[in-house]
């Protein structure tokens, strides 16, 4: 069984062992002691290539403006030396549509995400290959109007934030046409719907304003025959029945330290009907097991979450800046052994 096949038995429901992973890490030190540790080749060879991103359209890709500042497509103006980015501007201060240049299609076209795509599968003809679109329609009405702006709206103004999401929509339809041709087995969006607590928007508000426009984003994703899967931080347990009936294939993070969102219980629930891509805790048991907890868990995960198909194993997050070394190396042997 190729990587490929093993990924695809898996959203298919079919059980594989071992299970396919992804390994990230967004600390450049901490990668720089695992080569050394490994070996530069070894590193190179080591992590079975399951998934490959192919290319891709950012909706809001960021333009070079005055160092530390850049401003996205939708003219926000962003300060990039902090972690994560900060906005300090938004581009639409009121809401309201009137002198603001909304973007059009044309803004967000990648002419290169045909052959691109083409040379990374080349370079990749046996693993999964994923084109992904950048931030999705919640985070981008933030990202135009300002965090507490975008709550406030989809309380006090409905008919614009329904606008405002109505257009976003169509720009990601856009984006979606133009994979069309290009033959990668899914369409991997981000968007973060949950924190810690529950919904951001809150599950009513969320079905209002969201779940009918991304089934429409799913439903083009599924004409051209790919696999829609998407990235969620926090609990969306209220939702995830939702997410389930406008067709997600895949949920990216599970975050088990998020309310109701121990990956056991989920996979009870939901297991047969989603494929769980994450769920080792980024900010519990990475950060604070020890290395023979963190062999533990992914043995559990294995066992209960792989049982009967529909999962991917992954932290929750890539490795942060603060994992220990050691942890790191754990998180690397239990991801490539898993048991063995």
């Amino acid at each position: 069984m190729t990587p490929r096949e093993a990924v695809l038995a898996q959203i298919a429901h079919q059980e594989t062992r071992p299970v396919p992973y992804t390994f990230g890490c967004e600390d450049p030190e901490l990668t720089e002691r695992l080569v050394a540790h490994y070996g530069a080749e070894r590193w190179r060879s080591l992590f079975t290539p399951y998934i490959v991103h192919v290319g891709g359209i950012d909706a809001a890709l960021h333009q070079p403006n005055t160092v530390p500042f850049a401003r996205d497509g939708f003219g926000s103006l962003w300060r990039m030396d902090r972690r994560p980015w900060h906005l300090q501007e938004p581009a639409l201060k009121e809401p309201s549509f009137e002198g603001y240049d909304f973007p059009t299609a044309d803004r967000f076209v990648n002419p290169g995400l045909r052959d691109g795509a083409a040379k990374a599968m080349a370079a990749h003809p046996d693993s999964f290959s994923i084109i992904g679109l950048g931030w999705g329609l919640f985070e981008l009405t933030w990202r135009i109007r300002g965090f507490e702006n975008a709550l406030i709206d989809a309380a006090t103004e409905p008919d614009f934030y329904a606008e405002l999401l109505d257009r976003l929509t169509d720009l990601r339809l856009s984006m979606v046409a133009q994979c069309a041709d290009v033959p990668a087995d899914a369409i991997f969006f981000g968007d973060d719907w949950g924190d810690q607590r529950g919904v951001i928007l809150g599950p009513d508000r969320w079905r209002r304003f969201l779940k009918p426009r991304w089934a429409k984003v799913i439903d083009a994703v599924h004409a051209q025959g790919k696999i829609a899967m998407c990235h969620s931080c926090g609990s969306i347990v209220d939702i995830l029945p939702d997410v389930i009936e406008i067709g997600l294939d895949v949920f990216e993070s599970v975050q088990p330290e998020a309310e109701g969102m121990n990956p056991y219980e989920l996979k009870r629930q939901y297991g047969k009907h989603i494929t769980f891509w994450g769920c080792l805790g980024s900010q519990s048991t990475i950060q604070f097991g020890t290395p023979q907890e963190i062999h533990d868990e992914v043995r559990r995960l294995v066992r209960e979450v792989g049982a009967g198909g529909g999962f991917i194993l992954a932290a929750a997050k890539a490795l942060q800046p603060g994992t220990s070394f050691e942890n790191a190396v754990a998180v690397v042997e239990a991801f490539t052994n898993q048991g063995a």
